[in-house]
């Protein structure tokens, strides 16, 4: 009988630390072994050598070493992916969990997880006796050592653990909720997994601002000032006040997690993102109807009109000018909790102006 450990997070690997690996490792082989036995890795070269790549350098070569996991194990890559990019949204919800602050998110590894519960070697790296103890630890880089430091060994014993589980959704679903014994966590990575797999990139990050640059609009930042209606609360995002039926786009690409009525922010619909951002829209005149539940939407794409429904039961409009209510919340893995949007909205909207003029200029 497999032995679980609940709430284990060993897979905790850093966009710097998995790349670090596959600078200084050399080329991963489909056998999970390396040409020769690689010196032992300087970290301040591999941070050096991090820091002189450019964003697109980084992400294709993580993508590369998600396909050769992807190979070596018949794991989907944006399985992979999307395990080892929800791990980093944790981490940097809580930047106390970081065990080297000098990367760029941390790691937080349980050893009896990795090495076996019931072995007396703690901090075992020895690939037979962890097997021995059922503990999750695999050799990846071909060193002879299951390294829990080592990001190589560390995805290649997720993918192994996940293989164990068949190939579809739902055994893959499963294999989650063993894990992490959380439904949240469950349903953040099948999202992640899913956007990974539509658009078979990891570079998603571009966004919109949620209303037409050239429409007519006007906001500021509101966001923790006081609201009555329905008792005291603070205002947990930024009204951008508008016309009755201005388009409301996504900011983002994101898959719809919710979408229909609420008491407070009336016709709304929620899409998160890879950054494990909520992105909230509210007071909708109405929804655009192709959007459903689970679809995948990307920047700028049209979801909605700007309205004045809620404060009431469905159906209720009117209350107070029309506007949008945008808020964004993080997810900790167990809550969320919203943070201003007003510096977002501002960077989204001067970079789209900036876009726009340098198109109408090349025309």
């Amino acid at each position: 009988m497999k032995y679980i450990v609940p709430h284990t997070r060993w897979l905790k690997r850093s966009l710097t630390g998995v790349l670090a690996s596959a600078l200084l490792l050399g080329c991963f082989h489909l056998t999970g072994k390396v040409d020769a036995e690689p010196a032992a890795p300087d970290p301040n070269q591999a941070a050096k050598s991090l820091d002189q790549l450019s964003r697109t350098e980084i992400l294709k070569s993580r993508k590369a070493l998600y396909a050769k996991i992807s190979k070596a194990t018949n794991i989907p890559w944006y399985r992979i992916a999307a395990i080892d990019q929800y791990e980093r949204t944790l981490t940097k919800a809580h930047p106390k969990d970081r065990k080297h602050p000098e990367r760029l998110t941390g790691i937080l590894i349980t050893e009896p997880a990795w090495s076996g519960v019931f072995n007396p070697e703690l901090n075992d790296h020895n690939p037979r006796s962890i097997s021995i103890f059922n503990g999750y630890g695999r050799d990846g880089s071909g060193d002879g050592r299951a390294d829990p430091d080592n990001d190589l060994d560390v995805l290649y014993s997720m993918a192994t653990y996940l293989q164990g589980y068949g190939k579809s959704q739902e055994d893959f679903n499963i294999a989650m909720w063993e894990y992490y014994h959380n439904s949240r966590s469950v349903q953040r990575i099948e999202q992640f997994s899913k956007l990974y797999e539509k658009f078979g990139t990891l570079d998603l990050s571009g966004h919109a601002f949620p209303l037409p640059i050239g429409s007519s609009y006007s906001y500021r930042s509101t966001w923790g000032s006081g609201r009555s209606w329905g008792g005291y609360r603070i205002h947990e995002g930024t009204d951008i006040f508008a016309n009755y039926g201005v388009p409301v786009r996504s900011t983002c690409y994101g898959v719809v997690e919710l979408k229909g009525w609420n008491p407070f922010g009336g016709w709304r619909i929620g899409i998160r993102d890879l950054d494990n951002h909520y992105h909230y829209y509210a007071h909708l005149q109405g929804f655009e109807k192709s959007i459903k539940q689970g679809d995948i939407v990307t920047p700028g794409q049209t979801i909605g009109w700007v309205g004045s429904s809620g404060y009431g039961k469905p159906g209720t409009q009117g209350k107070f000018p029309p506007h949008l209510h945008y808020g964004i919340y993080r997810d900790s893995g167990l809550v969320e909790w919203s943070f201003d949007p007003y510096p977002s909205l501002r960077h989204w909207e001067m970079e789209e102006r900036k876009a726009l003029k340098q198109k109408k200029g090349s025309s």
